[in-house]
């Protein structure tokens, strides 16, 4: 028997420091599986996460079924897409005013701090509402669909830690996927 015939031998003897080897070579092949969990956990909870679009309040931006990829980082700006903790739902929803301002509609046109707002991105009518003056800490939303939308009309403003972050990459169905302009 040669050498190494010999030390393969061995090797097959149950020993307690086969086992141990044994152990850490199962350690350093699942290590990459662990790190790479680890990371899109990390990822996922801080970072982004993958949001649905749920019916037809964001029409024509976007349509119920759509995949996005929500950003939890970063500031918000007006117009951008933002998904709304509401307590019993998440709300995608733009927003139209920010912290400070007021907002209001008369005849069908919304106007913020008095300025009328070009709104190409919406559809259908706004019902008119009052003026509302914002907070330090608060955002008035609306869906693009005025006439089929429960946003701030309804429900009033939020605040910035009811926002859980905006969102404008689509990424399923594949024939829409990219930035919304």
């Amino acid at each position: 028997m040669s050498k190494e015939e010999k030390i393969e031998e061995e090797e097959k003897i149950p020993t307690e420091e086969n086992d141990v080897k044994t152990f850490i070579k199962f350690l350093k092949e699942l290590l990459p599986y662990v790190i790479i969990l680890v990371a899109v956990v990390v990822i996922r909870t801080y970072f982004f996460t993958p949001i649905m679009v749920n019916g037809p309040s964001m029409q024509p931006t976007l349509n119920g079924g759509e995949i996005m990829i929500l950003n939890k980082k970063g500031k918000i700006d007006r117009f951008d897409i933002v998904v709304v903790d509401i307590g019993t739902e998440d709300i995608i929803k733009r927003v139209i005013a920010m912290p400070n301002e007021t907002i209001s509609c008369e005849d069908g046109v919304v106007y913020v701090n008095g300025h009328k707002q070009e709104e190409d991105y919406s559809k259908g009518n706004t019902s008119d509402f009052e003026l509302v003056k914002l907070g330090d800490d608060e955002y008035f939303v609306m869906g693009d669909n005025r006439e089929n939308s429960l946003d701030s009309r309804k429900l009033g403003t939020f605040k910035k830690e009811q926002i859980k972050g905006t969102t404008s990459l689509v990424l399923f169905p594949f024939n829409r996927i990219g930035n919304l302009k």
